[in-house]
């Protein structure tokens, strides 16, 4: 809930797509390294979101494309959309007042089935570029949270990152205390008292 959202910002573990507005969905080489013992998974064993079964520009390619028909629905609905770029980005302007439009709503509301999910080759591309330090930063907040309460919090990518579908626990009891724990290792300030978060 609320302690999920501010843990998975502060950490940078999750990689907000701000589109202006609009409504978005969703390889790499070698092991990812696990923060808890140092070990190595495979990449791509599991979160990589729906869809085809596509890797590198093919997958951004399906991407651009899905894309450009939502772009196109947006038109047919009333709205002046820009060809997304190589990223299958769209500059819509403000956000805030495309909230306040009701035809943006309607024809968003209309073509939201066409709007892909965000495959991990763009979260990559368009992932904060961070310093070792803050790799080593996010290593430690996961390794934290996993041996305090929170043993499906996830791993970061060996950049720091975490890209695709990320899903963990932040209700129980354990991930609560973890994250309160935890806190310190992110420069979060720790919540003082009961019925927090």
């Amino acid at each position: 809930m609320g302690s999920k959202r501010v843990l998975l910002a502060a950490t940078a573990a999750v990689v907000a797509f701000t589109l202006s507005g609009c409504g978005g969905g969703d390889d790499g080489g070698g092991a990812i390294p696990r923060a808890e013992d140092g070990t190595g998974s495979t990449p791509g064993s599991g979160g990589s979101g729906s869809g085809p079964s596509v890797s590198g520009k093919d997958e951004v390619a399906v991407y651009v494309e899905a894309r450009r028909a939502w772009v196109g629905c947006l038109r047919d609905n009333g709205i002046d959309a820009p060809d997304p770029d190589a990223n299958g980005q769209v500059d819509l302007g403000d956000a805030a007042t495309l909230k306040k439009n009701p035809a943006y709503l309607r024809a968003s509301e209309k073509c939201s089935t066409l709007a892909p999910p965000v495959p991990k080759e763009i979260e990559r591309r368009l992932a904060p570029k961070l310093t070792p330090e803050q790799v080593r930063t996010q290593f430690a907040f996961a390794a934290c949270m996993q041996k305090n309460g929170a043993p499906d919090f996830p791993d970061p990518e060996p950049d720091g990152n975490v890209y695709g579908d990320v899903t963990w626990d932040s209700t129980t009891a354990a991930a609560k205390r973890a994250a309160r724990d935890c806190a310190p290792i992110i420069g979060d300030p720790v919540e003082q008292g009961p019925g927090k978060g």
